[in-house]
């Protein structure tokens, strides 16, 4: 089908403004923010603004048998978002209602466009939260983080995304409405639909609305940060934390080259000389003294060099700033890095058994040094979940073709310690041929059956995840 006539067809379908066609526009929906994946050009965009849009754009898709890409806020890292060529690209950020709130059940239901932060704020007065807290919380959405099931500072003790969903709308390949789940604490009847969903990176349908449970606001936490001279006694400080059945709400490294990409980014006297910094908080109300005790004497006992209590709310939420800021100060030092700001991240994602986290990062600095790759850790520690970031030059295909040679062999190390090629961010692009050799051929068979059952053209986000 001609991208004139399927245009037109759209149009007549959807309100108007729904549908986007100039190309200035079209470019803007190409990709999320793996900026080294491959991405396409969509042939038209909608933005639908209920659950009948988006029945209508499937519809006409699916009749001419236009491939379809859901998107969010682009926020990902794995390009799962990313356009092919000709596709329709369902935008779903203006389908950003809160449609109800429950303080009784402790029951939220969202359209998938509304932004975390935003939800957040819903919810305070009720003193109530969404526990998941995705680096990029303040323009990530709800529904991109049930797509990738993505995680967070605070999952080591409150879980990722799938803990907290308990039903979905989902429109199908073919344009039917199907709902998953229910509303209630408990509930065991069939099979578990809304899991499959999550976590599918619109493979499988597109997620309409999303019943979410919610918890309480936990009570003011303690931080303390441990400083380390090297990246495995921090990591030796996790394994001991975790072992001892210390409970922290947050337990996040910091190596020293993202401490010195974010000093660098914003001045706030990070002890750039430290090789890892262990950063970790504690919200058990009355216990939260004993608590953080105990951690710091896991890191005391592991070689901490120095560790530090924050001394108010104020000095903690700095010092969580400053872990957020990861990602972007190390985007800022890789451009800096090279002529012409020419510098790129590849952002990695795997998770490994806590017990192997210090045999990891030892196994990152050996793979970046033998490449002559700079690879900076920040990790989500407490749950082993670990981002790899490898700056290359992206105008030299010899340092991107290194920087690709050390995320394959970080990959390879992660399944030989029993890890998984992705923790939080999803397979995306990045990670398919990955995931293949992550789940052996059963797993491929059985997660392609699933895929032809619901999706049998496939049409929903090819060239992803299988």
């Amino acid at each position: 089908m001609d991208n004139e006539a399927l245009v037109a067809e759209l149009r007549r379908a959807l309100p108007e403004g729904a549908v986007l066609t100039d190309p200035d526009l079209l470019a803007g929906y190409r990709r999320d923010e793996a900026h080294l994946a491959e991405a396409g050009t969509p042939a038209a965009v909608v933005r639908p603004r209920e659950t009948a849009h988006v029945v209508a754009a499937v519809r006409v898709a699916a009749a001419h048998r236009v491939p379809i890409v859901t998107q969010g806020a682009r926020t990902g890292l794995a390009g799962a978002a990313n356009a092919v060529d000709g596709s329709l690209v369902i935008s779903m950020t203006a389908m950003n209602r809160i449609i109800a709130i429950d303080p009784a059940n402790r029951v939220a239901v969202v359209q998938p466009g509304v932004v975390n932060a935003t939800l957040a704020a819903a919810l305070a007065p009720h003193r109530l939260r969404f526990p998941p807290d995705p680096g990029s919380w303040e323009s990530s959405t709800i529904g991109g983080n049930v797509a990738t099931n993505a995680g967070g500072m605070c999952c080591v003790k409150y879980g990722v995304t799938a803990e907290h969903v308990l039903g979905l709308e989902v429109v199908l390949a073919d344009g039917e409405v199907l709902r998953t789940g229910r509303r209630t604490a408990k509930g065991v009847a069939g099979y578990d639909l809304t899991r499959l969903f999550v976590g599918s990176e619109g493979t499988l349908g597109i997620i309409t609305e999303i019943t979410l449970a919610l918890r309480p606001t936990p009570e003011e936490s303690l931080t303390l940060v441990a400083v380390f001279d090297t990246t495995a006694a921090a990591g030796a400080a996790v394994t001991a934390i975790s072992t001892d059945g210390a409970t922290p709400s947050l337990l996040e490294l910091l190596d020293r080259t993202h401490l010195r990409a974010i000093e660098a980014y914003r001045p706030m006297g990070l002890p750039t000389d430290a090789a890892a910094l262990l950063l970790a908080s504690v919200d058990t109300g009355p216990l939260a003294s004993r608590d953080l005790a105990r951690i710091e004497r896991c890191c005391r006992e592991a070689g901490a060099t120095e560790v530090y209590a924050a001394q108010d709310a104020t000095e903690a939420d700095a010092l969580l700033a400053a872990r957020r800021l990861a990602y972007p100060a190390m985007e800022r030092a890789a451009a800096a890095a090279f002529p012409g700001g020419s510098g790129g991240v590849i952002v990695d994602d795997i998770a490994v058994p806590r017990t192997e986290l210090a045999t990891t990062l030892d196994g990152v600095a050996r793979i970046a040094a033998a490449h002559d790759v700079t690879v900076g850790v920040v990790a989500h520690a407490g749950d082993g979940n670990l981002h790899p970031n490898i700056v290359v030059d992206r105008s030299d295909p010899d340092s991107v073709a290194r920087g690709w040679a050390v995320f394959d062999e970080i990959m390879r190390l992660c399944l030989d310690v029993g890890g998984t090629v992705t923790g939080e961010h999803g397979v995306g692009i990045l990670k398919r041929r990955w995931l293949a050799r992550e789940i052996g051929p059963v797993g491929l068979r059985v997660h392609r059956a699933i895929k032809d059952a619901l999706d049998p053209h496939h049409l929903l986000n090819p060239g992803k995840v299988i």
